[in-house]
C-alpha cells in the first residue's frame, strides 16, 4: 500500500471511531433518619443510578417498603450537600411500595449538581409531605 494512501486510510479511521461514554454508577440508601429533619419511619429503600455522560441520560431502579402510606412523590432534589434541603431538580413518576424504575435526559446544571454528589432522593407520602424516607446520591 502506498504511504499516502495508508495514512489517509488510518487518519479516516481515527476519525471516525466514536468517543466513549463514560457511564457513572450510583447509589442511594433511604430512610426517615436521612430526611432533614428526621422523620420517625419503618420506611426504607434503596436507589441505585447509572448516568451516561455522553448523552446525559440517567436510568434508576428502587426498592421502598415500610411507609406510612402510598406514595404522592418522589424526586431528585438538588443542588445539596448532605443534610440541607434543596428544590426539586428531577422528579420520578410513578414510585410506589416496591420496586420502582425510571430514567430522564439531564440539563447542564442538573448534571452538574449529580456529578457534584449534591443530589438526592426522597420520597414523599400523606403523613409526611415534606419527605419519608431520603438518601444522597453517591458514586
Amino acid at each position: 500500500m502506498k504511504p499516502i494512501l495508508f495514512a489517509a486510510l488510518a487518519s479516516t479511521l481515527l476519525l471516525g471511531t466514536p468517543a466513549m461514554a463514560e457511564t457513572v454508577a450510583m447509589k442511594a440508601d433511604l430512610s426517615g433518619a436521612n430526611q432533614v429533619p428526621p422523620v420517625t419511619t419503618a420506611g426504607k429503600g434503596n436507589l441505585t443510578a447509572t448516568y451516561d455522560t455522553t448523552s446525559k441520560r440517567l436510568t434508576w431502579k428502587g426498592t421502598v417498603s415500610g411507609l406510612s402510606g402510598e406514595a404522592t412523590a418522589a424526586h431528585f432534589h438538588g443542588p445539596a450537600e448532605l443534610g440541607k434541603n434543596a428544590p426539586v431538580l428531577i422528579p420520578a413518576p410513578g414510585v410506589k411500595q416496591g420496586a420502582f424504575e425510571g430514567s430522564a435526559t439531564l440539563t447542564d446544571d442538573q448534571a452538574k449538581a449529580l456529578m457534584a454528589g449534591q443530589t438526592y432522593f426522597n420520597v414523599h407520602t400523606a403523613a409526611n409531605a415534606g419527605g419519608e424516607v431520603r438518601g444522597q446520591v453517591t458514586k
